[in-house]
């Protein structure tokens, strides 16, 4: 195992107006992390991010879980890439290590899924990083935000606020995306999958 630590990559875009989108579920759930951690996001010196270096979790023996950086770019998602690129090379993190957390219109509203590479699947965010990296090959935490009703556009569903309704069904979501990175990182992607998939 390398000794560099994970980079975990929640995407949403910047500012209130935006905070309770769709869209910016991977960035509710490096939120919810870093609050778990009891850690603090501040901007990071190495590029347009909010950042905090963290353990993730606890491993067996009572011992502090993997190293990791918990980020969140302050750039719009479209552009999500060149913070990310950069985290990547200040810390070492080899593409392996690399975790991003984000929306799903492909999975059913409260399911989360793991996968490794693939393509971006029209997502932005994904294609940004992709391209900063110079590969696909970086681990997704993909959390269902489920298809728009009806004809309304895609991208106006995701950057539409969750409805009052689905409150808590956000709040065990944006959990489940906690439980699934700190996973990823202590148990690594095939048991990860199992847990999360069989749902």
């Amino acid at each position: 195992m390398s000794e560099a630590p994970w980079l975990v990559v929640g995407l949403g875009n910047p500012g209130a107006g935006y905070a309770g989108n769709r869209h910016n579920i991977g960035a509710m759930v490096v939120a919810a992390l870093a609050q778990q951690e009891r850690a603090s996001l501040r901007e990071h010196k190495a590029g347009r991010a909010w950042a905090a270096e963290v353990r993730l979790g606890t491993a067996p023996g009572g011992l502090p879980g993997p190293r990791a950086v918990l980020a969140r770019p302050r750039t719009y998602m479209n552009v999500s890439g060149g913070p990310v690129s950069a985290l990547t090379k200040f810390y070492k993190v080899p593409i392996e290590q690399v975790v991003v957390v984000h929306d799903e219109l492909d999975i059913d509203f409260g399911q989360v899924r793991l996968k490794r590479g693939g393509g971006e699947g029209g997502h932005n965010g994904l294609r940004s990083i992709s391209q900063s990296l110079g590969s696909r090959d970086y681990l997704r935490v993909r959390l269902g935000v489920g298809r728009p009703p009806g004809r309304q556009d895609p991208a106006d569903h995701v950057l539409s606020d969750f409805p009052a309704k689905d409150r808590q069904e956000v709040e065990l979501l944006v959990g489940d995306g906690v439980d699934a990175v700190v996973d990823l990182a202590q148990l690594g992607l095939e048991t990860t999958q199992q847990r999360f998939h069989a749902r």
